[in-house]
This record gives structure tokens, C-alpha cells and sequence, in this order.
């Protein structure tokens, strides 16, 4: 099977081999949708010799959706497509806030308890990547469960 270029969407590449799942997790991609999605797993990487590729049609990612793959997946890159060609490319960088992204792990938080309180949550460290809540300083204990989807 032969994958072709899109002619308009979305090109998450470099995503860890074995991400691609979790990129599509995160997405809330079910295969419900209109957009037809190629997947495209464990493949040759120059850079890191196996990789994953999602190709999202007639859909660009909204900021909020950037930040969700910077977390689970920080090497990727993204390439917004118009007209079958590559109009901005988006080399991914941990955010150093993200609001409505990670659920806090403290049930007791504020952001778990009222309704109007948006998640919002600051970075500990890059290397392991570490987030803590921005109202309770808890550290997000699993960033990878805490993603609100």
C-alpha cells in the first residue's frame, strides 16, 4: 500500500515510533470523522532510525491540539498543507503554561472541583518532561493519562 500527498491537512512526522496511537488518542481521532487519516508506523527515520507519521486530511490542528502532541510526542514536527504544498512547518517545543491540557492529579484541587476553573499548569522540566498544577503545585503524576481529551 502506497500513501499519496495530501492536497490539504495536516502532516504530524518525527513522532516516536509508537506514538502515533497516542497521537490520535489525544486528537479524539476514532475514525468516525470525515477526514481521512493515514497512519504510518515504524518507518525509516534518518534522524531516529524508526519513526511514526499521521497525515490528517482537510484538517489543521488548533493550538490547544499543539500543545497536547508537544507533550506526548516533543521531537515531532508539523506541516500544515494547502494546496499540496507545505505552507508552515512547526518544529514542536514544550510549552512553559498549558490551560486545558493536563488534568491535575489532586481531587481536592480547584480545578477539579468548580466547574469554571480551567486546568492550567506550569513546567517543571524538560528533561524528563515534568508539569505541575498551576493552582495547587502538585506535580501531574502520569502526563500521558493527564492529557484531557
Amino acid at each position: 500500500m502506497r500513501i499519496t500527498p495530501i492536497p490539504n491537512g495536516t502532516v504530524i512526522d518525527h513522532i516516536m515510533s509508537g506514538g502515533a496511537l497516542k497521537v490520535l488518542k489525544v486528537l479524539g481521532i476514532t475514525g468516525e470523522q470525515d477526514s481521512i487519516v493515514s497512519v504510518l508506523m515504524s518507518v525509516t527515520s534518518n534522524v531516529h532510525g524508526r519513526k511514526d507519521v499521521v497525515k490528517i486530511e482537510n484538517r489543521e490542528l488548533q493550538p490547544n491540539e499543539v500543545n497536547k502532541i508537544a507533550i506526548i510526542a516533543p521531537d515531532a514536527t508539523i506541516n500544515i498543507i494547502r494546496d499540496s504544498t507545505v505552507v508552515d512547518k512547526v518544529q514542536l517545543k514544550l510549552p512553559e503554561k498549558v490551560e486545558g491540557v493536563l488534568k491535575c492529579s489532586n481531587p481536592l484541587c480547584i480545578s477539579n472541583k468548580e466547574r469554571d476553573v480551567p486546568s492550567k499548569s506550569l513546567i517543571l522540566s524538560r528533561e524528563p518532561i515534568r508539569y505541575k498544577c498551576y493552582y495547587c503545585e502538585r506535580e501531574i503524576e502520569d502526563l500521558h493519562k493527564s492529557i484531557i481529551i
